[in-house]
């Protein structure tokens, strides 16, 4: 049986990358996860070893293009990705990884409430689905996979 590559993008202030994780194990599914790096600290960091930058421009700037080796590389080998956006923040960076399945034809969930529908509609017409809790995205893990 097929291993799904399912990369898991967005938000990282709440645990919903931990119950679809959860909630695929308890159906052993065969699916392995990724995601971008989740620690903000560590993500901000990214690009440090390459050198000192004088301006918070040219450091995100430098950071940004190492995190992207491992975001595109995932995206890439992906089966379907689940994109996050969470309300306290904007998520830009999720935005964008919804833009670049869409351009490589991954399949995609997007999971969000909604309360940001409307700020999210070009992205969530390009999905193939619009889930509103974890389990949701589970269920149709389930199914794409078992059925």
């Amino acid at each position: 049986m097929k291993t799904w590559q399912i990369y898991l993008s967005g938000e990282i202030h709440t645990d919903w990358r931990e119950q679809i994780i959860e909630g695929a194990k308890a159906l052993n599914l065969p699916v392995e996860f990724t995601s971008p790096v989740v620690v903000h600290e560590a993500s901000d960091a990214a690009g440090d070893m390459l050198g000192e930058q004088d301006k918070p421009f040219w450091r995100d700037h430098q950071s940004s293009k190492v995190n992207a080796i491992r975001t595109k590389t995932m995206i890439e080998d992906c089966d379907m990705a689940v994109v996050r956006f969470g309300d306290k923040y904007k998520q830009w960076n999720a935005a964008f990884d919804a833009g670049f399945c869409a351009a490589l034809g991954k399949p995609y969930l997007t999971l969000h409430a909604d309360d940001i529908i409307h700020p999210l509609k070009e992205v969530d017409a390009a999905a193939m689905g619009w889930a509103q809790t974890p389990q949701q995205v589970v269920e149709v893990l389930k199914y794409v996979i078992t059925a």
